[in-house]
């Protein structure tokens, strides 16, 4: 299973009054577990940085007047990201500006079936408690000391693990990866030659609308049943 886990640093709150992505974090999770592929980029928001912002960030017009712009990179992230579930954290001011800066070009925004909100997670795990990354991250005890200010790909990396953990542990992860490397180290028992056997993911399926009627039908077959009381 494929997912993105990501962040992103802004002009300010709302892409609606104005404000503007400047940078981007994604890190590829297979099974759980980190590929070792990333996507990072700082753009130029073609605007200017409120002080509050940069204060959060760090990220000045200075640094970001030579980067390039969203749309030169559009089609690069799109490629990275491909139809994978997107986690975040607080995820739909994320897609909000993901998918502002995508309208901007003229390109199909994301669609919010994809993502996964962590603090939604959290929230159920953890009624009440505070919900924020680094509440979250020193609860699960995962280390933030290097964390000085916001950055997309370092809070993204920090996501990455949290979110693991409230997906039930790294252990779930490992296990998941290994039974996918020995799935696919598999031998084809009966053929003249080894031949190793692709690992493929597990396809959704449902009943269908006639085994939904015959079962209702089988089922309304009983008289008084036990559940019915």
């Amino acid at each position: 299973m494929r997912e993105i886990v990501f962040d992103t640093e802004t002009t300010g709150l709302d892409p609606r009054s104005g404000d503007r992505l400047v940078e981007i974090g994604c890190i590829e999770m297979i099974n759980r577990v980190p590929s070792g592929a990333v996507y990072h980029c700082y753009f130029n928001p073609e605007r200017d940085m409120p002080a509050e912002a940069e204060a959060v960030h760090g990220l000045s017009i200075a640094f970001l007047s030579d980067k390039p712009k969203f749309a030169e990179k559009a089609g690069e992230f799109l490629e990275f990201i491909q139809d994978s579930p997107l986690v975040a954290h607080n995820a739909g001011f994320d897609f909000g500006f993901m998918n502002n800066e995508l309208e901007m070009c003229g390109l199909t925004p994301v669609n919010r079936d994809r993502m996964v909100d962590t603090v939604a997670i959290a929230r159920r795990k953890h009624p009440g408690a505070k919900l924020s990354l680094d509440a979250l991250c020193s609860r699960y005890g995962i280390d933030r000391s290097h964390r000085t200010k916001h950055g997309a790909l370092l809070d993204a990396e920090l996501l990455a693990q949290l979110y693991v953990e409230l997906q039930g542990g790294r252990q779930i992860g490992l296990e998941l990866a290994a039974e996918a490397r020995m799935l696919s180290e598999q031998p084809v028992i009966g053929t003249s030659s080894s031949v190793t056997r692709t690992f493929r993911s597990p396809r959704p399926h449902s009943a269908s609308e006639e085994e939904l009627a015959r079962h209702a039908e089988f089922m309304a077959g009983f008289s008084e049943p036990i559940w019915s009381r």
